[in-house]
């Protein structure tokens, strides 16, 4: 048997002369957290659809635990689904919640107590067994939605945004819970969200997607450090984008002319030429800032400060580098020295510097 618990073969889904989704192929492993990440309208919820079987793909196959699901309908695949609102009967207790998909498959009574009382006690609400829904708190729901999906022990778990209507605290706590009872279970979660940070707090492997397209496929590190293209790069974290040309191709980086004597430095990527097109992309927290060029380290970029913002942790720094780019820094804040938390005035003429492996050249 394959390793992937979830396969999508060459699956394309279309509405009408709409292409929701577009000949994307991927295998998610068995036992791991992998979220679909993407814009609104990008075709994530689409896919998950199509997994849980309330859609089927236009073209292409999809297989859990190497069977092919066809048009295999919702009830029958070895899925449940968590969606964005929950879906609690109001009418019914908790209890008779997380029961009622056991009831509907004709499990005995003897059976579906302990499996209902397990199923809370996973996601630490057993007092809850009485109250109705609109008793309990955001987070609560969210956790009882969780128990009602499991309690049917799932080979995949499907959630469809399910922290998205929660407060900004909750969510980040409901982050690391999740998290955490995906270890516990041990089953495969599929998870869509739009949220970048959600994503990579949270998962194994990210899907990046857009416009129904499957625009990278990796861990939160790789995703975050060697993004495959511009918009995997801007969608994830900020990053700033500076065009030019190679100048230069030498033992581990390359050179990038910005126009005039302004060149900067980036790690090798294969498959590019001396006079060619590129952006070079480097995050705020990638750049130091150098009061003189001698204190750079290799090459440097003479900019001026446009703007400096106190946020806390760190300082924001606009700089402006030459006539054309507007640079965004951002810099520890290290120690209680008020004197010594902004030492970078507007106006003031400095120079940005970055370890060659900090940038990334993306082909224009």
């Amino acid at each position: 048997m394959s390793d992937n618990d979830v396969e999508m073969q060459n699956v394309t889904k279309r509405f009408g002369d709409f292409v929701a989704v577009d000949n994307i192929s991927v295998e998610i492993r068995d036992g791991e957290f992998f979220s679909l990440l993407g814009p609104s309208g990008c075709g994530k919820t689409t896919c998950l659809r199509m997994i849980a079987g309330f859609d089927l793909p236009s073209e292409g196959e999809i297989k859990i635990r190497g069977r092919l699901m066809g048009d295999t309908p919702p009830h029958k695949r070895p899925v449940n689904t968590v969606f964005q609102n929950y879906a609690l009967f109001p009418h019914m207790t908790v209890y008779e919640n997380v029961a009622f998909g056991l009831e509907m498959k004709k499990v005995t009574r003897s059976e579906i107590r302990p499996r209902v009382l397990q199923a809370l006690e996973m996601v630490r609400l057993p007092q809850l067994v009485d109250r109705k829904p609109r008793q309990l708190s955001g987070g609560q729901q969210q956790r009882i939605a969780l128990a009602r999906a499991l309690v049917n022990r799932p080979e995949v778990l499907l959630l469809d945004e399910p922290l998205s209507a929660l407060d900004l605290k909750l969510r980040k706590a409901m982050q690391f819970e999740l998290k955490e009872l995906q270890r516990q279970v041990g089953i495969t979660f599929i998870f869509v969200t739009h949220d970048q940070e959600e994503a990579i707090t949270m998962s194994d492997r990210i899907a990046v997607m857009n416009e129904g397209l499957v625009q990278q496929v990796g861990d939160p590190l790789e995703i975050y450090e060697r993004p495959l293209n511009r918009f995997v790069a801007d969608f994830i974290g900020e990053t700033n984008f500076l065009e030019g040309e190679v100048a230069e191709i030498g033992p581990g980086k390359t050179v990038v002319s910005l126009g005039g004597n302004v060149r900067v430095l980036a790690r090798a990527t294969d498959g590019i030429t001396v006079g060619e097109s590129v952006t070079v992309a480097v995050r705020p927290e990638k750049i130091s800032l150098e009061p003189t060029a001698a204190r750079s380290n290799g090459a440097y970029v003479p900019a001026v400060i446009e703007e400096a913002v106190y946020i806390g942790t760190d300082t924001r720094y606009t700089v402006r580098v030459g006539d054309r780019y507007h640079v965004v820094v951002r810099v520890q804040n290290v120690g209680s020295d008020l004197e010594g938390t902004r030492p970078f005035k507007r106006g003031e003429t400095i120079f940005l510097s970055w370890a060659i492996d900090g940038a990334q050249v993306l082909i224009s």
